[in-house]
């Protein structure tokens, strides 16, 4: 997968979340939980741009440890939304797997980056 491809599919994920928030008309316990997904959601994408265009390597892990964090943490909202009965598990289930595989995408990513920082520090 490309940075393109990638970026993309990030600016996806936080326009569906979006959408789902915007179709939603709960009460304020319900909104709270939407705001933060929407929150963490949208940070995956922009922070993932912005990763494109880190300073150095190390700023590249950093943000790439950020991006991990907040898909985990859209996962977690996701999770408490459908626990919680406030959008069907049918609704979510998409998104929770999509969810799910960004955060090991970064993860992945970010061992990887790591790894080769501390390899470039060694040589």
């Amino acid at each position: 997968m490309t940075n393109e491809d990638l970026k993309n599919r990030t600016k996806q994920f936080a326009l569906r979340i979006i959408k789902l928030g915007k179709s939603l008309k709960g009460d304020d316990i319900d909104r709270i939980l939407l705001k933060q997904l929407i929150r963490s959601a949208t940070s995956v994408a922009a922070n993932y741009r912005a990763a494109i265009k880190a300073k150095s390597k190390k700023d590249f892990v950093y943000k790439l440890n950020v991006i991990e964090e907040e898909a985990d943490e859209s996962y977690f909202w996701l999770e408490i939304i459908c626990e919680a009965e406030i959008i069907k598990a049918e609704k979510l289930s998409l998104l929770i797997k999509e969810a799910k595989e960004l955060t090991a995408i970064f993860t992945a990513q970010g061992r990887t980056a790591k790894a080769n920082l501390k390899n470039s520090t060694t040589e």
